[in-house]
């Protein structure tokens, strides 16, 4: 199967995995990280099939839509062995696809060109108009309040807190959307995510402007 072949049978895939997700995760989410992720590719001169595999895949293993990460981990890699694609190739996407989650922060560096790219490309379409929107549409499907002044931010989470902790919507601005920006990877990265930043802290200042007026 020819590259062009094995994105398309891809997007189909991932299309019929995630074209009804209401969290945030739905197939259009996928289909601007793809994007995204492509066009950092080409300016940093890197692997754009690997990076756009990558990136069209990535939360199909994601724990937050499986019952399991294992069991989401080995949907792809079944996905990609039932269509042939080169053991090399199952390796380097497996790899960034696992790494590459933000999991309440701190997690190693990426160790590739593409799956920086990658990350880059997910956390920004976590950020800005889009992000905040996300936020909340996810918020909701897990039941969670908009905002509560009792339940305050914290500042590190390890990955079981991180997914399980009762929190609020307003609250993931600050334990983790803020943060993106400096986590940033690439150069086009950076420079994408200050706007996208700043259009977030502008939203939450109106926020409380509105909640607090009395």
């Amino acid at each position: 199967m020819k590259k062009n072949e094995i994105i398309s049978t891809t997007e189909k895939f991932v299309y019929e995995q995630l074209h009804d997700d209401a969290s945030g995760h739905d197939w259009w989410h996928i289909h601007r990280v793809t994007n995204i992720a492509k066009n950092i590719a080409a300016k940093e001169k890197a692997d754009i099939f690997l990076c756009e595999m990558a990136a069209l895949l990535h939360d199909i293993a994601d724990e937050k839509l499986n019952i399991s990460e294992e069991e989401g981990i080995n949907k792809v890699r079944d996905f990609l062995l039932s269509i042939n694609v080169d053991e090399e190739y199952i390796s380097k996407i497996m790899e960034i696809i696992t790494t590459m989650s933000f999991k309440g922060g701190g997690q190693p560096p990426m160790k590739t060109l593409e799956g920086m790219i990658v990350q880059d490309a997910d956390r920004l379409d976590a950020m800005g108009a889009i992000g905040i929107a996300r936020t909340f549409a996810y918020s909701g499907s897990k039941n969670q309040l908009i905002y509560h002044p009792d339940i305050k931010p914290v500042e590190k989470l390890d990955p079981e807190q991180y997914r399980k902790r009762k929190s609020t919507a307003i609250n993931h601005f600050y334990e983790k959307l803020f943060k993106l920006k400096d986590l940033m990877n690439t150069e086009m990265g950076k420079k994408m995510a200050e706007s996208r930043h700043q259009y977030m802290k502008d939203y939450i200042e109106t926020f409380f402007n509105e909640w607090e007026l009395e």
